[in-house]
């Protein structure tokens, strides 16, 4: 009764030795003799010891966070660039299996990635078309790292820092559109004005008496204030008569 006591006593050690606790964000990968065997869902586990080991993986969305990259424009501008990657763990065997770190991993790609991207776009596209870039890492860096086991869901560009130089250069560029901006529009105003003067003078030729009315409008609004001072404008034609009166 002793040994069977003892062995039932090492039984139960052994058991409460080797429950682990698997928790609901969680997957255990499980080795068996150095070799995978299963993937643990979430709750209390066996993994006997010496001949069993164990991995617990992540497998909420994570966020990395891709340093400053220095990269040269496809005009040969030096820009530094970062990003952020979010990213899940799909397939926990093949984030323990086929890769070391798969963390280290993927923002090492990341990196390269986005300086090849911003290699092959100008300037202008890399600061208009940030979005549409981003896009294209996401779905280079999503391609390579699916074998791990990883899904890319989502690559933002937080930052685009230009050289000193350049940023005054562009300053002023977007002064010089403002400017010609603002000449355009004047311009398309005065053409407006003219126009409907234009329109207004047709009116006033095509109407009998509306020319006199409007010039007797004018010179009322003008008496209306003392300190203005009225000019008439004789017709030539009654100059004319005058001179008539004179000559006989």
């Amino acid at each position: 009764m002793d040994l069977f006591l003892i062995i039932v006593v090492a039984v139960g050690v052994l058991l409460v030795g080797s429950i682990r606790q698997i928790n609901q964000y969680e997957r255990g990968v499980k080795f068996t003799l150095g070799k995978f065997s299963s993937v643990m869902q979430p709750g209390w586990r066996l993994v006997f010891p010496i001949i069993q080991f164990y991995k617990t993986v992540d497998m909420r969305v994570k966020a990395v966070d891709v340093p400053d990259q220095k990269a040269i424009t496809k005009d040969n501008v030096s820009v530094v660039v970062n990003a952020v990657i979010y990213y899940k763990v799909e397939a926990a065997d093949k984030a323990i299996i086929e890769v070391e770190d798969f963390r280290y991993a993927i923002s090492q790609y990341a990196q390269t990635t986005m300086r090849n991207i911003v290699g092959e776009v100008s300037l202008d596209e890399l600061l208009s078309n940030r979005e549409k870039l981003a896009e294209r890492i996401r779905e280079i860096v999503d391609k390579e790292t699916d074998a791990w086991g990883l899904k890319v869901s989502n690559v933002e560009l937080k930052d685009v820092s230009l050289p000193g130089e350049m940023e005054r250069t562009i300053a002023k560029q977007a002064e010089a559109e403002r400017e010609k901006r603002a000449v355009i529009i004047n311009s398309e105003g005065e053409l407006a004005a003219a126009q409907n003067m234009a329109r207004a003078a047709e009116i006033l030729a095509a109407t009998p008496g509306a020319l006199h009315l409007r010039t007797l409008q004018s010179i009322n609004d003008i008496s209306s204030d003392d300190s203005n001072t009225v000019v008439f404008a004789v017709p030539l034609e009654v100059l004319k008569a005058f001179e008539g009166f004179k000559k006989s």
